[in-house]
């Protein structure tokens, strides 16, 4: 019964006429993805079956963190252009991103302690602190650290790109511009503010979300800013979470290979909320 189906499924095959099989002078779906380049890329220091595993989970996340920022960067820019309907669409797919970046967590969360110590001295300082892309993500969402600048500075190209992003307004700079935009009364010191220090609150920022929240009909754009940027936060934090407990689960609360407190470092930052009134609004409304 089983060869028939599998018969059934070749003749299926033979009589799609019209599948493209000669590609001498056409591009392959293999070139055009540059997958030579990609999965020549897992290049193992020890003979550890688990190795490949931790090195993909973490080369797929940044390739989930590039188009984090490929998404974000256009949805500020978008904001300031008030283009409000595509940086909806952009922040969407930035949070549905997300969601993807938090279930390699539970992929990683198979290896067990045993078997991260067989290859983990052969990491020497390297370390996932050291993701320059998750440091501009932190930069687009508002949180900026001068002293971290400090790690990238063997590479000048790189260094020029994160100091940019470091002095740039976040998306929640760009938000609190919209609010004004919008006729809302917002302190007048924050929208040429210098945005390399981090945000921290403002009473003003405070009472123009909060009559957004109470006025939806009238502020719908600004309404549903507010939630997607309360989207990104909430997934962000998730993956912070997940991100610290399989630390926790592999290797306890050792040192990190970057030198930083390991897991008491990812349970401190997650403290830090990137849109403080968009919580506190919850409370007050």
């Amino acid at each position: 019964m089983e060869n028939n189906s599998i018969n059934e499924l070749h003749e299926k095959l033979k009589s799609e006429k019209g599948i493209y099989t000669d590609f001498k002078n056409d591009m392959t779906y293999g070139e055009y993805l540059r997958l030579d380049q990609i999965l020549s890329g897992q290049q193992l220091l020890s003979d550890h079956h688990d190795e490949m595993l931790f090195i993909i989970i973490h080369q797929v996340s940044e390739l989930w963190m590039k188009l984090i920022l490929h998404e974000m960067k256009s949805a500020i820019i978008a904001i300031q252009q008030n283009k409000m309907q595509p940086a909806f669409k952009m922040l969407s797919r930035v949070s549905k991103i997300q969601t993807q970046i938090i279930q390699a967590w539970d992929v990683l969360s198979t290896m067990t302690p045993s078997e991260y110590l067989e290859f983990r001295h052969k990491l020497g300082k390297a370390s996932g602190f050291q993701s320059y892309q998750y440091r501009l993500i932190e930069f687009a969402l508002g949180f900026k650290s001068k002293h971290i600048l400090k790690i990238y500075e063997k590479d000048q190209e790189l260094s020029k790109i994160l100091e940019e992003a470091y002095k740039a307004p976040s998306i929640y700079d760009v938000s609190i511009q919209a609010l004004a935009r919008e006729g809302l009364a917002i302190n007048k010191d924050l929208l040429n503010r210098d945005f390399s220090i981090t945000y921290g609150g403002d009473e003003s920022v405070a009472a123009a979300w909060k009559e957004v929240y109470l006025n939806v009909d009238k502020y719908w754009d600004l309404y549903q800013l507010g939630e997607k940027l309360v989207d990104i936060e909430d997934w962000l934090q998730q993956w912070r979470f997940r991100h610290m407990k399989t630390v926790e689960r592999i290797i306890g609360f050792k040192i990190g290979t970057g030198g930083s407190s390991g897991v008491n470092y990812l349970k401190k930052v997650l403290d830090h909320r990137f849109f403080p009134e968009l919580w506190d609004l919850r409370t007050s409304l």
